[in-house]
């Protein structure tokens, strides 16, 4: 499981959750991306595809390497304090609390990484 905690505040961090989130996914490791905080917003169309950090691989095709392989949820507070719902998200993103993400970290053989 990844954590992304940062977005356009915090690139390089931001940039790190995605980058190891496909590396799992593209490893065939079943992977979990959790986006909170401004990192919800890189759920939105277009949104993943605007962030740009130099010598990094495009955050949108890191986005839809997850989205292929694994499953990406937006939190539901922070979706809610941004006006976010799913049908603002891209394809396949979820929005989940709190009870979802403690039973998906803690269950056997999970290690959660948050950035």
């Amino acid at each position: 499981m990844i954590k992304a905690t940062s977005g356009e505040d915090a690139p390089e961090r931001c940039n790190q959750a995605f980058t190891v989130a496909a590396a799992a996914a593209a490893s065939g490791v079943e992977i979990s991306l959790w986006l909170t905080g401004e990192a919800s917003w890189l759920a939105v169309p277009g949104r993943a595809a605007e962030f740009s950090l130099p010598h990094a691989a495009p955050l949108n095709d890191l986005l839809d390497a997850v989205l292929a392989a694994g499953r990406v949820t937006v939190c539901t507070q922070c979706a809610a304090r941004r006006g976010l719902t799913e049908a603002d998200l891209v394809e396949g993103v979820r929005i989940s609390g709190a009870a979802t993400f403690v039973a998906e970290v803690t269950a056997e053989g999970v290690q959660a990484l948050v950035y």
